[in-house]
């Protein structure tokens, strides 16, 4: 089978396209025929090696396909089942083996490529805005790269909780993008100082919640914005790491939290996975939220995919088809 394989921590150039044999399942998996893969930040701090991982891998962490095989032990698929996962390596192929209590069925409404864009960014919005920061009707909210897939994910969850939303966005097309997915307010941060911005439209109180999957470049203004007890939700580092800091900064500004929270943490048993994959899942069906599908690339052209992500020049989800 075709797969794209990490011999070598690097650059987009790391992703090669490999031939390996096709997995067998053990006793507890299933092996997926993959149907769409997605592309995302995880993918990149793997392939960096910033994340740590056994050499050679293949890259990928989400998919939706059709199971073709299942192990010994497995009662709860068959074949011709359609599924779908995330936080599992080996994506970015024409196969996987995945632990079948890994799995999520795809229920009826949804398409194999609405199942692979939902899994990962789907389900970090759901856990972000109902258990990390447990968001209120009107209280409000500063969400950072608001027309990313995850950021109009968490607008448009923020609005359905009722939510004051404030969105940050570096152009004025993915402003409109934010505004359509329902942000009150857009601040372009290429054309106005976010921290200025949002003194003034929160009347100088700041907001309750940040969510910030930018990371580096953000964070020290993040600080300054947030109310006394304000929630600093750090889920990314698209624009790299933060530098070590002084915890008494916290007191200084206010008491403030700050939290670096993963979604494996937040579907780490099977009960949990298949609840919050339902939640997420239910509401792409009934159109309380919406995916936005940007590019989708076959396999070959992941190193461009990748490239693109990097760049920020996306605004929505990012697929590979084998």
């Amino acid at each position: 089978m075709k797969a794209i394989q990490v011999q070598k921590p690097g650059g987009p150039e790391a992703l090669t396209l490999v031939d390996i044999p096709v997995p067998k399942p053990k006793p507890n998996e299933v092996v997926v025929k993959v149907s769409a893969a997605g592309i995302n930040f995880i993918d990149v701090y793997f392939r960096e090696g910033r994340y740590p991982a056994a050499l050679p891998f293949v890259s990928g962490q989400e998919a939706s396909g059709i199971v073709s095989e299942v192990g010994a032990e497995v009662k709860s698929f068959k074949p011709g089942d359609r599924v779908a996962y995330t936080g599992i390596m080996g994506a970015n192929a024409e196969y996987a083996a995945v632990p079948a209590d890994r799995l999520v069925r795809v229920p009826e409404g949804i398409t194999q490529q609405q199942a692979a864009a939902a899994m990962l960014q789907g389900m970090t919005a759901h856990y972000l805005v109902y258990d990390t920061y447990p968001l209120k009707k009107g209280e409000t909210a500063l969400i950072h790269a608001a027309a990313g897939g995850v950021g109009r994910l968490l607008v448009q969850m923020a609005k359905n909780i009722g939510a004051r939303v404030l969105a940050t966005t570096g152009t004025e097309d993915k402003a409109k993008l934010a505004r359509e997915a329902g942000a009150d307010e857009v601040i372009v941060y290429s054309q106005q100082d976010f921290e200025a911005e949002t003194k003034r439209l929160t009347g100088g109180k700041g907001v309750h919640v940040i969510y910030d999957g930018v990371g580096k470049t953000t964070f020290d203004k993040d600080l300054n914005i947030l109310r006394p007890r304000g929630y600093l939700v750090l889920f990314g580092a698209a624009s790299g790491a933060v530098p070590p800091f002084d915890l008494v900064r916290l007191s200084q500004k206010g008491s403030l939290y700050v939290t670096r929270p993963t979604l494996v943490n937040y579907i780490a048993t099977h009960e949990e996975l298949q609840q919050r994959a339902a939640q997420v899942l239910n509401m792409i069906s009934n159109e309380t939220v919406k995916l936005r599908i940007e590019h989708i690339y076959p396999l070959r052209d992941v190193q461009q995919a990748h490239r693109d992500l990097e760049a920020r020049k996306t605004t929505g989800k990012l697929l590979l088809i084998p």
